[in-house]
């Protein structure tokens, strides 16, 4: 519960604690307090009971730390055999070459020796669009008049 705090910070809190209590309240404190996390652990603990009763036995052996998004994902990928087939299509992919073909492309470069334009801009007229020149765009409709009574 308390993994990240340093031996400082607790020196710092338990002379905090007994300059705010007092050396003669802080017992009963730390009773009260000890006394209240346990019954929020046992009521924690009935809860889970209950929703796992009322899930069934199919969830038996469910834990909520699996709705954990991050744990959730890696126990899926522990289980998983496809994996290997996901390292091999990923290490295929290069985004960078990808982008410069496209990028070459774009531009009307010739791409390296031994690769295939990646796309083709579509021709009009017989001549390559130029796709950096800013395009003609419809006027945009004109904005109704702010109504501050109707917010």
């Amino acid at each position: 519960m308390f993994s990240d705090i340093g031996a400082l910070e607790l020196v710092t809190l338990v002379v905090l604690a007994v300059l705010v209590f007092g050396p003669d309240k802080l017992p009963k404190v730390i009773q009260d307090v000890s006394r209240f996390i346990r019954k929020v652990r046992e009521f924690s603990d009935s809860a889970k009971e209950d929703i796992r009763t009322e899930l069934g036995p199919d969830f038996k052996d469910f834990e909520f730390e699996d709705l954990n998004p991050k744990t959730f994902i890696r126990k899926q990928l522990d289980g998983n055999e496809d994996l290997g087939e996901l390292k091999e299509l990923r290490s295929t992919f290069d985004l960078r070459k990808e982008m410069n073909e496209v990028a070459d492309a774009v531009n009307g470069r010739e791409t390296p020796s031994g690769a295939a334009p990646a796309a083709v801009p579509a021709t009009v007229n017989g001549s390559a669009p130029d796709l950096l020149k800013k395009q003609d765009k419809p006027e945009a409709p004109e904005r109704p008049p702010y109504d501050s009574d109707a917010t």
